[in-house]
């Protein structure tokens, strides 16, 4: 188990400072620290995902048999993948870090006043990124114990399905990069949008359904009465998991109605979608 483990700790911290000393030093570019920083952590984030929803699609479609069948990647992608959710939190707090300095509230020196500042900024970046903060503690807390310990080697069809919920994450990584550069009224931010729209719906949203769907496929069931022929303790944790799905995705629907709301011939403004 540990070697995965080792693997996931090397590669992702590794690949974020690959990217963003690569991004300062080149000639052809010398970025600004903040957005190096801001541009590798997306880099990073887009990297795993595109990982996790290879590996779910090798996965799910090699077990035949959803309850039974196995495959090697289900367990060693899980253990690669839970020193990455850690590595991301603190690079989700070095964004929110040179965003607070870009706006003008670092201190200078080194006394009691920045560290009165830093806690300001911690407790800034705890409150806006609390259910992202949430979600990864509670991956690396609950969920991986649960995938090592409770399955016992069953179910590896489902987790495959949940790893490939990552296949929307370089549409939301890609639009968080073009926001950043106020890049919000080219053709490529629209085409993003709709994709990350799309991708979100069908492997978040609509991945719970299609999941008590296969159960029930396999346990000669309709798909509404699959909730009562499962323990109850399932059900409470597919809810857990697509309550934020829910609110992301609201969220995402909210800028797309924004971004696509006919204004005259004006592009939207910069200030009317979400960071």
């Amino acid at each position: 188990m540990l070697t995965p483990m080792v693997a996931g700790g090397v590669v992702f911290p590794g690949l974020f400072l690959l990217s963003k000393n690569t991004l300062q030093r080149l000639p052809q570019l010398r970025w600004e620290e903040a957005d190096a920083v801001i541009v590798s952590a997306r880099l990073v984030s887009s990297v795993q995902a595109i990982m996790a929803s290879t590996a779910g699609y090798i996965v799910s479609t090699s077990c035949k048999h959803i309850i039974d069948d196995q495959h090697w990647l289900s367990s060693a992608y899980t253990q690669f993948a839970v020193p990455y959710f850690i590595y991301d939190i603190y690079a989700m707090f070095l964004c929110h870090w040179h965003k607070h300095q870009v706006k003008g509230h670092g201190g200078d020196d080194g006394g009691p006043r920045a560290l009165g500042s830093t806690w300001a900024v911690v407790r800034g970046y705890l409150h806006k990124e609390f259910l992202m903060v949430l979600h990864h503690a509670v991956m690396v807390l609950v969920c991986f114990p649960l995938s090592v310990v409770w399955r016992q080697g069953k179910g590896d069809f489902f987790l495959g399905c949940m790893l490939m919920a990552e296949v929307s994450t370089p549409f939301v990584c890609l639009g968080k990069i073009l926001i950043q550069y106020k890049q919000q009224h080219t053709l490529l931010h629209k085409v993003n949008g709709a994709l990350m729209l799309l991708s979100f719906l069908c492997c978040r949203v609509l991945l719970f359904p299609y999941l008590y769907w296969a159960y029930g496929r396999h346990a000669g069931l309709p798909l509404l009465a699959v909730p009562a022929a499962i323990p109850a303790h399932v059900n409470l944790g597919a809810a857990l998991l697509l309550a934020p799905q829910l609110y992301w995705f609201f969220l995402i629907c909210r800028g797309a109605c924004r971004l696509f709301r006919p204004r005259g011939s004006r592009p939207p403004s910069p200030c009317q979608t979400q960071d």
